[in-house]
């Protein structure tokens, strides 16, 4: 457990470096499968950007419903939006991985930018504070995908677990080790997509657009991590309990794909933590020798809640630290029913 806290105070802890305004000139990808209402409430947002050199990428996925209507609508009116209207391939029906790599063949640029319908920038600086940390060297770019707050627990869970996530990620990318990125906030070139032939080494896997490419793609000189605030996507989480185990297990699912060390480093921390309570609880109620133990216990709980603190704050998740501790205990039961689930029987529903 000190070798994470040690590897999750290298992000708490960082500051943001000054960056000189970019002027590459971008493609900002959107894939959009049925997102009429959402495409309607996002696309303004783009187009808002205060940045002058790019391109807006909108990918219909053989959507059903007005997706393309609403796509062809806007375009009409904006020449910077470039269509990409996918259709249904029977050798890869409903592959969300089909749909993106049509769109960044079809980009125009270099640096590609990428969201989901779904999520809105927080700033209308979103795509220069991005961009902005593409150099020779760093290719790709990992933001954090925020999800929007509400006073639910559910909400909070889901939120908890999405800042420990980034917690995670952030500071394997600040070691050198970076592992996955999300794909409503990601940017990398079209040079390192065609390099690891983007999606053909897991496209037979529904998921994983996002952390497997990164998963595969990344490494130590070519990743760059953005947290300020004008980074932010926000997202809409799900709304039952449901829904969102359905989620995670996918998404511990696709996991089992990462490479074999990094499958290690995250399977230990999440066993270290359930040790550590396990241990904890064992020698408070055996109250062997607790001038040495609570201590020891306390300690613990003041560094990670203390790296849990300044990661939020860097990610405007500030709310979330009150009740971290019965979060903490809430999500690795959870993690621990979604893992047994898998072993039976796997999330075949997306």
């Amino acid at each position: 457990m000190l070798y994470y806290l040690g590897i999750f105070s290298l992000f708490a802890w960082s500051k943001s470096t000054n960056k000189t305004v970019p002027n590459l000139a971008v493609s900002v990808v959107v894939c959009a499968k049925n997102e009429s209402k959402n495409l309607e409430a996002l696309i303004p947002l783009l187009l808002n950007q205060n940045y002058k050199n790019f391109e807006l990428v909108l990918i219909n996925d053989a959507s059903t419903d007005d997706t393309r209507d609403v796509i062809k609508n806007f375009a009409s009116k904006n020449t910077c939006i470039k269509i990409v209207d996918v259709k249904e391939n029977e050798q890869f029906w409903g592959n969300k991985k089909y749909a993106l790599t049509l769109g960044i063949k079809a980009a125009t640029h270099e640096h590609l930018l990428f969201t989901d319908a779904d999520c809105r920038p927080n700033s209308t600086n979103w795509i220069t504070s991005m961009v902005q940390n593409f150099s020779s060297k760093k290719q790709i770019v990992l933001g954090y995908g925020a999800y929007k707050k509400d006073k639910t627990f559910l909400n909070k869970l889901i939120r908890y677990e999405t800042l420990l996530t980034a917690l995670q990620y952030f500071s394997y990318a600040k070691i050198g080790t970076p592992y996955m990125g999300v794909g409503r906030n990601l940017a990398y070139t079209k040079s390192v997509f065609f390099k690891v032939n983007g999606f053909i080494n897991h496209m037979r896997i529904r998921s994983g657009d996002d952390d497997l490419f990164i998963n595969e793609a990344a490494n130590k000189d070519n990743t760059a991590i953005c947290f300020e605030e004008d980074t932010i996507t926000t997202s809409i989480p799900k709304t039952s309990f449901k829904e969102w185990i359905l989620q995670k297990r996918r998404h511990i699912s696709t996991a089992k794909h990462y490479k074999k060390s990094h499958q290690f480093l995250l399977g230990l921390f999440y066993v270290s933590q359930i040790l550590f309570w396990i241990l904890a609880i064992t020698l408070s109620v055996l109250a062997i020798k607790p001038l040495i133990v609570l201590p020891l216990i306390g300690a613990r709980f003041l560094i990670f809640y203390l790296i849990l603190f300044f990661s939020a704050k860097k990610l405007q998740e500030k709310d979330l630290i009150l009740f971290a501790f019965f979060f903490e205990i809430s999500l690795i039961l959870i993690q621990l029913r979604i893992f047994i689930g898998n072993l039976f029987s796997k999330p075949t529903h997306w």
